[in-house]
């Protein structure tokens, strides 16, 4: 889609060009004017199908002008941007010209992406996809979680027949690769953002370890330097284009609170989670979830897994519901020697021992987590268990 922006202020234009750039389909800006005079008269060879207007320096006897540039552009969707204070009578003239959206000043980008969002919808430039983010974080160390995240990973993909990226966030000695593969990422975390500004599908994919058809892993950075480099907007722009491209997108978040991970978990439709039917790691828990409460994150998309869980212990799920305030959506059982071989010797667990309690469990995880979008996964025991029991 091409845009027309219409602004004196050239940071202004290099912010909408890097974030159109990020978009898919992109958005570009095909021609650039300082007001709307100039709009006027100038006008671009090829229509545009956007038309940005920075309304800072757009007096209330512009609102004419306004009303000519609408009525060129008449098949153009049209933004207003606009600072703290703006004439009452600009904006009522701006929306008989054909504004719908009016995004106030310094730009937001989550609201900005919105906009552009709509505008798409109502045009029928359709998305290519809809990915949902789904975050596992550790609520104390050793919970798990980078285990259940990369094996549920696998599964949504070969189970669930989705299209799958995990991002590990992990600031240091991220190793989530490791735990299903044993190749060398060739790009990194580190790497995609360094260059965020040419992100796209073929991009992404090319960065990732591929671990089985449908499901590759970004893999963290290799340098706690260069994790130290990662800007929160570049993790915005990442799972953006990512959700455009990846059915899910799955978050190994570790365990360290920071502005990285904070900016990740905002963009999460879904968070879980991990942690162990103990009392420190409730503890932790509870010190979590005060956190997630504290940043207005809603309590139904906040779910607990219990991992290593033993049914008959002297804690029960209820008294962990109770004390924390949250469900529990699922529970890991404690699997040792079929979690280990498949940690030793990075290989999922759900190809290395199918027929393992492990296996069948996160298998049951994927069935929760996917069956309220795709019904026709009812199925995915036949699919895991049908098969030979082969192990590699």
């Amino acid at each position: 889609m091409k845009a027309l922006l219409i602004s004196q202020d050239s940071q202004l234009h290099a912010e909408i060009a890097a974030q159109g750039a990020a978009r898919v389909p992109p958005l570009s800006i095909g021609a650039t004017r300082v007001s709307l005079r100039e709009a006027i008269e100038r006008l671009p060879a090829d229509a545009p199908a956007l038309v940005i207007i920075d309304a800072g320096d757009i007096e209330a006897a512009d609102a004419d002008l306004l009303d000519r540039l609408g009525k060129h552009y008449s098949s153009a969707s049209f933004i207003l941007l606009t600072g703290a204070v703006q004439h009452q009578d600009l904006l009522i003239r701006a929306m008989r010209a054909g504004v719908r959206e009016v995004l106030q000043l310094p730009l937001v980008h989550h609201a900005f992406h919105e906009a552009l969002d709509r505008i798409a919808n109502a045009t029928g430039i359709a998305l290519l996809r809809d990915g949902k983010v789904l975050a596992f974080i550790a609520c104390k160390g050793g919970s798990g979680a980078t285990f259940i995240s990369t094996n549920f990973g696998y599964g949504l993909a070969t189970l669930a027949d989705k299209k799958v990226m995990l991002i590990d966030l992990h600031g240091q000695f991220g190793d989530a690769a490791l735990y299903v593969s044993d190749q060398k990422p060739a790009m990194t975390l580190a790497d995609v953002c360094g260059q965020i500004a040419r992100v796209d599908g073929p991009f992404l994919a090319s960065c990732l370890v591929h671990v089985a058809p449908g499901f590759g892993v970004l893999a963290a950075a290799d340098d706690p330097t260069n994790a130290g480099n990662l800007k929160p907007e570049q993790i915005d722009t990442l799972l953006r284009v990512a959700r455009q491209y990846y059915d899910y997108i799955v978050l190994d978040v570790g365990r360290q609170i920071d502005a990285i991970s904070l900016r990740a978990l905002d963009n999460a439709d879904a968070i879980y989670p991990i942690l162990q039917l103990a009392l420190p790691d409730i503890r932790d828990g509870r010190r979590l979830l005060d956190i997630f409460r504290s940043l207005g994150y809603a309590v139904e998309t906040t779910r607990l897994i219990v991992n290593r869980y033993e049914k008959g212990g002297k804690l029960r799920l209820q008294d962990l519901q109770s004390a924390l305030g949250a469900e529990v959506l699922h529970t890991i059982p404690n699997d040792y020697m079929a979690v280990t071989d498949s940690v030793n010797q990075g290989v999922p667990v759900l190809q290395l021992s199918r027929s393992s309690a492990v296996a069948r469990s996160l298998a049951e995880l994927v069935e929760l987590v996917t069956a309220h979008r795709v019904p026709e996964n009812k199925g995915l025991f036949d699919r895991l268990f049908g098969r030979g029991d082969n192990h590699v």
